[in-house]
């Protein structure tokens, strides 16, 4: 969350945001007056050399004298400013968290006047000395006005003004108020982007290539749901219609056999196969794109896995329809629970729950296994999410002791999850339950 963020929110009055950006602004003005008296050493030079020059109206002595003056201010500027622009950053890195909630590492890759990052804060310095003194001045001449109003109320009523004047000052002073602290939220919320953007804007190396690794997965997770979808149409378009008149062929061939003759055995036995090998094909089909998954959503698709399940199975989930990705993600994980309840963990009930949560609730797992948000074995705290998340939960009354290193069917589940920006928790001591989680980023 950064302060311009925090500013578009119903709730930025009431929170905290208005305290952090007015810290923000004061530190920075703060910083510029001590910039500018840190500056004054190497500047000094400089403004003497003009005004040498200006006096001496362009004579031989005054332009050699103003000549030296510059070069050694100069040279201080050289000396100084990129030393003075690398601790000036070092210092507004930590006040950018009083704007912003991102963390702000240093990144340097050279020497003191080869590393761009010592470019990137002499430009910084330049803002802080040239640009945030005006829109400092501009919001103090509004704090000017918002702080006379109470005085400007008491001067009415102590000369006897009107009741309608007094209440339309008292009014505008409360209305300024809150224009104050929004437009300190927008210009120190500015600054401290275009601060960002100077100090932190180089990107790291590894960070780049774990995005980059995290969007082909996405990438790869989306080519494979399409492959699916093709499969699945091309199963039910074509293989299943083929078997469909094949299996009404050999039903209208037995017709025309005599019954008992060894011709007509043979044709109902294969007819019989394909009447069992039409269902197989359909339960395939099933499987592979659940039809009411797509027309109806998540829920029912559940509430129909619920119904096939041979245990007694409770599901409470949230109505509504959520992303694509994120329902098959979702399905997928309440279809290999289920599963593995029935071949493996000898229960005889599970309870599927499917919630929608707020941003930034978390759910803590106890137990010996865990998969992470990659797939390997790690905590059951995960990170923290921005969004609201869909959270799926199974748990059964079965043996437990499952292990994801022992079978692919968790751990591909956990990869798919994570290539959807999420997270797959298992609890399964010995003796259970078993407790299955995914979470899932949603739209909120």
């Amino acid at each position: 969350m950064t302060l311009l963020r925090a500013a578009t929110r119903p709730r930025f009055l009431v929170s905290a945001w208005p305290w952090r950006g007015i810290a923000y602004t004061t530190t920075t003005a703060v910083a510029a007056v001590l910039l500018w008296l840190a500056l004054a050493a190497p500047v000094a030079p400089l403004a003497l050399g003009v005004a040498v020059l200006r006096a001496g109206r362009w004579a031989g002595g005054s332009v050699a004298g103003a000549a030296a003056l510059g070069l050694l201010g100069v040279g201080l500027l050289a000396l100084a400013g990129p030393r003075l622009a690398l601790a000036v950053a070092g210092v507004e890195r930590w006040r950018l968290r009083l704007a912003d909630d991102a963390p702000a590492p240093a990144r340097r890759r050279g020497g003191l006047y080869t590393d761009p990052a010592t470019w990137r804060a002499v430009a910084y310095l330049v803002l802080l000395g040239v640009a945030a003194p005006v829109w400092l001045g501009a919001l103090a001449l509004v704090g000017l006005l918002v702080a006379s109003t109470p005085v400007a109320v008491y001067h009415r009523v102590a000369i006897m003004d009107s009741i309608g004047n007094v209440a339309g000052r008292a009014a505008l002073g409360l209305l300024l108020v809150p224009i104050l602290l929004y437009l300190v939220a927008a210009l120190g919320g500015a600054h401290a982007a275009l601060a960002r953007l100077l100090l932190c804007g180089e990107p790291d190396p590894a960070s780049a290539e774990l995005v980059e690794v995290t969007r082909s997965r996405a990438r790869l997770a989306d080519a494979f749901d399409a492959e699916r979808h093709r499969i699945e149409r091309d199963l039910h378009d074509i293989a299943q219609q083929r078997l469909a008149s094949l299996t009404m062929q050999l039903g209208l061939a037995k017709l025309d056999l005599p019954s008992g003759s060894p011709a007509a055995d043979a044709v109902g036995s294969a007819h019989e196969h394909a009447k069992t090998l039409m269902v197989e094909l359909r339960d395939l089909i099933r499987g592979i794109s659940p039809r009411t998954l797509r027309e109806l959503g998540l829920r029912a698709a559940v509430e129909e896995l619920a119904a096939a399940s041979p245990l007694r199975v409770r599901v409470d989930a949230d109505p509504g329809r959520f992303a694509p990705a994120v329902e098959t993600v979702a399905y997928a994980a309440v279809s290999e629970a289920l599963a593995n309840a029935v071949k493996h963990a000898g229960a005889a009930a599970m309870t599927v729950t499917v919630t929608a949560m707020p941003a930034g609730r978390r759910r803590r797992l106890s137990g010996p296994s865990g998969l992470g948000s990659a797939g390997s074995a790690g905590s059951a705290d995960g990170d923290r999410s921005a969004g609201r998340r869909l959270a799926v939960e199974v748990r059964d009354d079965g043996r437990g002791g499952a292990d994801p290193a022992r079978g692919s069917g968790l751990t591909g589940l956990a990869d798919r999850a994570a290539a959807a920006g999420g997270r797959l928790l298992i609890s399964s001591p010995p003796g259970g339950p078993t407790i299955l989680r995914v979470e899932l980023p949603c739209a909120s």
